[in-house]
């Protein structure tokens, strides 16, 4: 289980991309696509049929998911999180992320 979720902001750890901060937009398996980051240029051929215009286009590629870090949002800095289960209002366990450093619960966080 992924402890990164679409909508996150990540900070990238290794790469070109190294340092650049973005939102998730997709996981794939061990594969995650950011907003921005990893870009590069694709040379499209026209193809009439299908209404594709040719030329170059700037498209992101996905990155390995162990290069990325959540960005906590308090320290500005790459952070862990934990699965912590807490007890709600009507008695039952809920799963929630944490971050490691502060025990900050992540989804408040994003609003």
């Amino acid at each position: 289980m992924n402890k990164i979720i679409k909508g996150d902001r990540v900070i990238v750890l290794a790469g070109k991309d190294k340092g650049k901060s973005g939102i998730v937009t997709c996981i794939k398996g061990s594969k995650i696509l950011v907003d921005g980051i990893n870009l590069v240029k694709k040379h499209v051929k026209p193809n009439p049929a299908r209404g594709v215009e040719g030329g170059i286009i700037v498209k992101s590629l996905s990155l390995d998911i162990s290069n990325v870090a959540v960005l906590n949002p308090s320290t500005n800095k790459a952070d862990r999180i934990c699965i912590k289960f807490i007890e709600n209002e009507n008695g039952a366990m809920q799963r929630v992320r944490v971050f490691k450093s502060s025990g900050v619960i992540v989804n408040t966080l994003e609003g």
